[in-house]
């Protein structure tokens, strides 16, 4: 059981069970979207496009067992500080940072699936000229957009003020880029960068 400093439970908990279900259930529909991105950053990396890595989760643990002499099993972990975002980096001397969500919902993205911290970060790393997003996947179609932090912010902002809980589709649609599935690189999120932010 993972927990944060102040002793609650980790709300991903459950999520990640069921993601985990739905592997087993949909294993030939393709990756996970950070399986996804992995192998696209390491096709970057390879080829020298950029360098883009996932960040670590920072994790003390506490309890580990020993149920055998070659097997540790933790059973007790608590994160040291809320994480930020998913990726960072580095693509033609500017800093990359981004978040990487997928829903199984078909109308919309909730904004739940953001947190405070996470919206704080990357209104930061704007305001120090980093250029920061978020790379959606609508999982039911495989459809993936990349969708500039300052639009986020806006439906952030909305939400925050009693309006709509979610984005719509058609509003990432309008708002965000369609990113089209590869081969390699499976999600070429620079090509949307080089064309339409840079």
């Amino acid at each position: 059981m993972i927990k944060y400093p102040n002793g609650k439970k980790y709300e991903g908990q459950q999520q990640e069970k069921q993601t985990a279900s739905q592997k087993q259930q949909y294993a030939n529909r393709g990756m996970t979207l950070e399986e996804d991105l992995n192998e696209t950053n390491a096709y970057y990396l390879q080829h020298g496009i950029a360098v883009i890595h996932k960040k670590p989760t920072p994790v003390q643990i506490v309890k580990v067992n020993y149920p055998h002499r070659s097997a540790a099993v933790i059973t007790e972990a608590y994160f040291k500080q809320a994480s930020t975002t998913d990726y960072n980096g580095v693509f033609k001397g500017r800093y990359i940072d981004f978040e990487a969500k997928e829903t199984r919902n078909k109308s919309s993205f909730p904004i739940q699936n953001f947190h405070e911290h996470q919206i704080s970060h990357m209104r930061q790393v704007i305001a120090q000229g980093g250029i920061s997003f978020v790379i959606l996947r609508f999982s039911t179609y495989d459809d993936i957009y990349l969708l500039e932090a300052v639009k986020l912010f806006e439906f952030w902002d909305r939400h925050i003020n009693g309006g709509r809980k979610s984005i719509t589709k058609q509003e990432i649609e309008k708002n965000g880029y369609k990113i089209n599935i590869g081969y390699h690189p499976r999600i070429d999120y620079i090509s949307v960068l080089q064309t339409s932010l840079l």
